[in-house]
């Protein structure tokens, strides 16, 4: 029987790179993959884009697949895929949620950052004149990749890049989504400290009661630990 393809998305100050070794274990596994970058996510790229671009640029490369894919979500991705996966509903074999941002219709994602935060992070993409909030290693080391060593982090530090704020401040249409027939599942990294304990738990059971597989990860599992990440990725496939 032939594998589905699975097509992965990054979540913000991510890039397509970010999979390199999850994409690797995938094929020792016979799973063809595929990483994408969205649009000012990649290392040279200008950041002036907009949400609509994210949409497109997804939508467009899941209908381009020769059959239906599993596309996969991480963080901020979840949002992205709620937009974009009804312009391409035919495409999609199954949509695998990694600790995703699923949010309800008409909010952002920033409708659930404390203010302090977001504050924050509207001064740091102002100030960077480009409208892009850099990545700041104490936030890597303090919420999302808590379980690494200092030396993994750093190596994640080199490709991470400046996040175009677009990601954090526009308000979804969840309508079309919502009324969707796909089937779901969450890789739930249970050492998450991004958000509150149970958040992106609780994100995902309010689209319905769907499965759920659990693994003992940080926020950045697909690249802090690849291979527990990658068996539970395989166990979403498969579910």
């Amino acid at each position: 029987m032939t594998k589905s393809k699975v097509l992965l998305l990054h979540g913000a100050w991510h890039n397509g790179s970010c999979w390199m070794e999850v994409q690797k274990l995938l094929k020792e596994k016979g799973y063809e993959s595929e990483a994408l970058t969205l649009p000012g996510n990649g290392v040279n790229d200008d950041k002036n884009v907009s949400y609509d671009d994210y949409v497109q640029y997804v939508s467009e490369e899941i209908n381009k697949q020769d059959k239906p894919v599993i596309v996969v979500g991480h963080s901020s991705a979840g949002h992205i895929l709620q937009m974009a996966i009804p312009k391409a509903k035919e495409n999609v074999e199954k949509t695998i949620f990694n600790n995703a941002w699923l949010l309800p219709n008409g909010k952002s994602q920033f409708d659930f950052v404390p203010d302090e935060v977001k504050d924050g992070m509207r001064m740091m993409a102002k100030e960077s004149g480009n409208g892009a909030i850099p990545i700041d290693i104490s936030f890597v080391k303090g919420m999302l990749a808590t379980e690494a060593s200092d030396e993994r982090i750093q190596e994640l530090m080199s490709i991470l890049v400046t996040q175009p704020l677009v990601i954090m401040e526009t308000k979804i249409n969840a309508t079309d989504f919502n009324q969707l027939n796909i089937p779901q599942v969450l890789l739930y990294c249970t050492l998450d400290k991004s958000v509150e304990p149970g958040a992106f738990l609780n994100m995902f059971k309010a689209q319905g009661d769907n499965p759920v597989v659990e693994i003992e990860c940080d926020h950045e599992g697909l690249f802090t630990d690849p291979k527990v990440y990658t068996d539970g990725l395989i166990r979403c496939i498969e579910a």
